[in-house]
């Protein structure tokens, strides 16, 4: 055995070098290597899913784009209910353009001459005034009855609405001139307070807004 070879080689390696074998060492850096490397990536799965949990139980950056597309939901319902471009009035006959026959077709006296003086400060022109038409004469059982010609309906008749609360409105066929009937029913107890009336013609003028029929999805 040559006194280079290291002891318990048994002679079964020769020297040829400088350098011994190394074949254990060489095992042992392997595994610590991957060990290390196992390690770090354990460390960094952990470090992902903490970060996971942490957006799950707190909504992440999920919470501001909905609240986003809620507001420009907002913002497009509040744009659709605005009034179209170039939208007109409706323009109404004013009171004084219109001449409204008075009628009573309940029990209680003077009802039809009250209402017709309360009519005319309201700048109204009163036509005829007295008790009701046979066929209307006590068998009004709501508020009146308000009639006219079929071009009243869109014109005078909403006008004289106003003054009355929960008035039924009704044309008749073959009716002429433009002058509209008042019949006073059971139900009836006063006009319609002036200020309040007042108002719900300034709004037969206004225009009247468009609303969107497309969908939102947000």
């Amino acid at each position: 055995m040559s006194m280079l070879t290291p002891p318990g080689m048994g002679g079964q390696y020769r020297i040829t070098g400088d350098k011994y074998p190394r074949m254990r060492p060489r095992r042992r850096r392997a595994r610590l290597v991957l060990s290390v490397v196992a390690s770090v990536t354990a460390l960094g799965l952990a470090g992902w899913g903490t970060l996971q949990l942490i957006d799950v139980f707190t909504g992440g950056g999920g919470t501001a784009s909905a609240a986003g597309s809620a507001g420009d939901c907002v913002k497009q319902a509040a744009a659709s209910a605005s009034p179209a471009a170039g939208a007109r009035a409706v323009v109404f006959p004013k009171p004084a353009q219109i001449t409204v026959n008075v009628y009573n077709a309940t029990t209680r006296s003077g009802l039809a001459k009250d209402t017709a003086d309360e009519l005319k400060k309201r700048g109204f022109k009163i036509g005829d005034v007295g008790n009701a038409p046979a066929k209307f004469d006590q068998k009004v059982k709501g508020t009146a009855i308000l009639l006219g010609p079929a071009t009243a309906l869109k014109t005078s008749l909403p006008v004289l609405a106003t003054q009355v609360t929960a008035a039924d409105q009704r044309t008749e066929a073959g009716r002429k001139g433009t002058a509209v009937d008042l019949i006073i029913g059971n139900a009836f107890k006063s006009l319609t307070p002036q200020a309040t009336a007042a108002k719900a013609i300034t709004a037969l003028s206004a225009p009247k807004p468009t609303t969107s029929t497309t969908k939102k999805t947000c």
